[in-house]
C-alpha cells in the first residue's frame, strides 16, 4: 500500500509541474480574501508561476536544478522586509504548502500552522532580509502570504509553455533592475507586475479591462487576457491547474472578481445603491460583465485541466465539420481526460458510499462520537494542539487528552502513518478531511489524483478491530 501512495505523489508532482526539457509560465489567480481592500473590492491577488526558473534568493532568480519544482514570483503593498522590495520569489511547494516537499503537506491548516510554517521560512530562508521587529512579528508584513497560501484561499495557475531563451531573458531583467517597491493600487498593483511578466513571455497576451475594473488592473482581468490568447494560440500549450484552500479553520476565501462583478453581486454595494434611489446602477453594472467580462477560473480549468485536453478540444474543433466521426472519437477522448483529473459524477458518489460505510463504523467502535463531529475535528486540533516541525519538514501535533495526557499525531501526509503517530487521531484526521472533500462544491474539491492519495492513506490508517483503535502509540508524549 505505501508503495501506491508514494507512487501517487509522484503523479501529483507531475500535475504541479512540467519537466525541463519544457519551461512553463503561468498567471496565477488568487481567491480573495475578506481582509483590508479586498473585502471590498473582491479582487483577490495575481502572481506569476515560473516552472524553470528558481529563486537563487528571495529577490534574486536563476534556472532551476533538476528535480526543483519552480517558483512563483509577486509583489504586494509592502513585503515588510527590512528593504523596500517591490518583490519576492519562492519555490513553487513553499508558496503553496508551506513546505519545500509536497511529501510534507499538511492535511488541514489553522493559524498556527500556518503561523508555523511562515516562521520557519522566515527563519531558513529570509535570513538577513527580514531582521527588523515588524519584519519578524507583524501581521501587516505580506511576505506571510508567499507561504502555504493553499492555508488561507483557492487558487488557479493558467499555463503555457516557454522555451529556454525567455526565461534566461526575464532572470537577466529581474537581476538587474532595482528591486525597489513603487505599488500603486492603481497604476502598479499585483496584476499589473503579473501583466508585465507575461508581456515578457508574450506580448500584449495580457492586458488590463478598462470597462469592467474602471481603468485599474484586477487579477481577473489578466488572468481572462491571457486565456482568450491561449485559445487564438494553440501551439503556447496551455493548461490549467487548480489548487483548493487546505481543509481547517481558516474562513474559506471566496472567488475573486471584475469591478463591476462585484458591483452586482456583493451585497456591499446593492443594499447601499437602492438606499439612494440608484437601482440601475447594479443592473448596469451586471449588464457590462455579462456583455463584456464573463470569466469563470473553474470553468477554464475544467475544460482545460490538461495539455492533452486542451489539443483534443481543439483538435475537435478542427475536424466536426468534415469528418464527424472522428470528432466524435476525439470528443471521448478529451472527456476521458478531463475525468481523469476532476473525477466523474459517479466516481464521487462511489467514494461517498465507501465513506458512508467507514464514517458509521467509525461511530459503531466508537472512535468518533458521530458524523457530525467530523466538522469539528479540525477546531478540537486547533483548540487543544500545539503544531511542530520536526527535522525532515513533517508536521505533528501534541494533542491535550481530556485526562490531563496528550497524545502525538503527524498530519503530514509523510508522517500520518508514522509509528510514533497516535492511530485514532490519524484516522480521526482522514476521516474529516476526505469528509470536507466529499461535500464540498467542485470549485473547493481537490482533484481527483490528490484525493486518491488522501484516501489511500486513510485505507491504510484505517483500524480492523477495536484492539487496533485502542493501540494508541502517541499517548504519554
Amino acid at each position: 500500500m505505501r508503495r501506491h501512495v508514494w507512487a501517487g505523489f509522484a503523479l501529483l508532482l507531475s500535475l504541479l509541474a512540467c519537466s525541463h526539457a519544457s519551461g512553463d509560465v503561468g498567471v496565477v489567480l488568487n481567491d480573495s480574501l475578506d481582509t483590508s481592500v479586498a473585502r471590498i473590492t473582491g479582487s483577490g491577488h495575481s502572481a506569476v508561476y515560473l516552472s524553470r526558473v528558481c529563486p537563487a534568493s528571495p529577490v534574486r532568480l536563476r534556472l532551476c536544478e533538476p528535480g526543483e519544482e519552480g517558483s512563483v514570483i509577486s509583489n504586494y503593498t509592502t513585503l515588510g522586509e527590512d528593504q523596500p522590495f517591490e518583490w519576492n520569489i519562492v519555490p513553487l511547494n513553499l508558496f503553496l504548502y508551506g513546505v519545500p516537499d509536497p511529501q510534507n503537506r499538511p492535511l488541514f491548516a489553522s493559524w498556527p500552522v500556518k503561523r508555523l510554517l511562515e516562521e520557519n521560512y522566515r527563519e531558513k530562508v529570509l535570513g538577513n532580509y527580514c531582521v527588523t521587529h515588524f519584519c519578524q512579528t507583524s501581521g501587516k508584513a505580506e511576505w506571510r502570504e508567499m507561504v502555504g497560501a493553499t492555508a488561507e484561499r483557492t487558487l488557479y495557475i493558467l499555463i503555457a509553455s516557454t522555451t529556454v531563451e525567455q526565461d534566461l531573458e526575464l532572470i537577466a531583467k529581474f537581476n538587474s533592475m532595482p528591486n525597489v517597491n513603487h505599488f500603486n493600487a492603481a497604476r502598479r498593483n499585483c496584476a499589473d507586475f503579473t501583466k508585465d511578466i507575461i508581456d515578457t513571455y508574450f506580448p500584449h497576451a495580457a492586458h488590463r479591462d478598462v470597462l469592467n475594473d474602471f481603468g485599474v488592473t484586477s487579477p481577473k482581468a489578466v488572468a481572462r487576457s491571457f486565456a482568450h490568447y491561449a485559445h487564438r494560440n494553440p501551439e503556447i500549450e496551455y493548461h490549467v491547474l487548480h489548487f483548493v484552500q487546505m481543509p481547517g479553520t481558516i474562513k474559506r476565501s471566496s472567488e475573486c472578481r471584475s469591478g463591476t462583478e462585484q458591483l452586482y453581486r456583493s451585497k456591499k454595494f446593492l443594499i447601499p445603491a437602492a438606499a439612494m434611489s440608484y437601482p440601475q446602477l447594479p443592473l448596469s453594472a451586471a449588464g457590462l460583465y455579462w456583455l463584456t467580462g464573463r470569466f469563470s477560473p473553474e470553468r477554464e480549468f475544467e475544460w482545460h485541466a490538461t495539455e492533452r485536453e486542451t489539443e483534443l478540444g481543439d483538435d475537435v474543433k478542427l475536424t466536426e465539420a468534415d469528418d464527424e466521426a472522428r470528432a466524435k472519437q476525439l470528443k471521448a477522448a478529451e472527456v476521458q481526460e478531463r475525468t481523469e483529473v476532476l473525477g466523474s459524477g459517479n466516481d464521487w458518489k462511489a467514494f461517498r458510499e465507501k465513506f458512508d460505510t467507514l464514517a458509521d463504523d467509525a461511530v459503531r467502535t466508537g472512535i468518533i462520537a458521530d458524523r457530525g463531529s467530523l466538522d469539528h475535528v479540525f477546531k478540537t486540533m486547533a483548540e487543544h494542539g500545539t503544531p511542530s516541525l520536526d527535522d525532515r519538514g513533517g508536521l505533528w501535533m501534541k494533542v491535550k487528552n481530556a485526562d490531563g495526557t496528550s497524545s502525538l499525531v503527524g498530519f503530514s501526509a509523510s508522517n500520518v502513518l508514522a509509528p510514533d503517530s497516535d492511530r485514532k487521531l490519524a484516522y480521526t484526521i482522514l476521516l474529516a478531511n476526505i469528509n470536507e472533500a466529499l461535500k464540498s462544491s467542485t470549485r473547493r474539491r481537490e482533484t481527483m489524483p490528490e484525493f486518491k492519495q488522501t484516501w489511500a492513506l486513510l485505507e491504510q490508517v484505517r483500524p480492523q478491530n477495536q484492539t487496533y483503535v485502542a493501540q494508541r502509540p502517541g499517548t504519554g508524549h
